[in-house]
């Protein structure tokens, strides 16, 4: 399976609202609960409302349209990144799906899953 990795920083954020997020920018995640409202987002993009934030993250993305059928891929991939004491946020969309770990763990990780049989490309 391929990764492609991401030269991109990335703020993991809760927001007031969505009113100040930048939906023109190439990456933004969203998710919304009774509970909060998320953002995952370019550091640069990181609205002013923004109530918490926890900056220096990076992700890479499983390459290719995901069937939703398949089983197991993130499992696979987070277990790895667990024996290797990786900590992971994982965003899934329509498409695929995005591991994002913290800056300092990212080339560990990425080391850790080309070692265990992935494809590493860049974006």
């Amino acid at each position: 399976m391929e990764l492609k990795t991401m030269d991109v920083l990335f703020s993991v954020c809760k927001v007031q609202d969505f009113s100040g997020v930048n939906w023109k920018s190439e990456f933004c995640f969203t998710g919304k609960t009774d509970e909060e409202n998320s953002l995952v987002c370019r550091i640069e993009d990181v609205p002013q409302n923004a109530i918490a934030r926890d900056d220096g993250w990076k992700a890479f993305r499983i390459q290719g349209v995901l069937d939703f059928s398949l089983v197991g891929i993130l499992a696979k991939i987070s277990a790895i990144l667990v024996e290797n004491k990786i900590g992971i946020f994982a965003i899934s969309t329509y498409n695929t799906d995005y591991i994002l770990t913290k800056v300092e763990n990212y080339p560990r990780a990425l080391k850790a899953l080309s070692k265990a049989g992935y494809k590493i490309v860049s974006l």
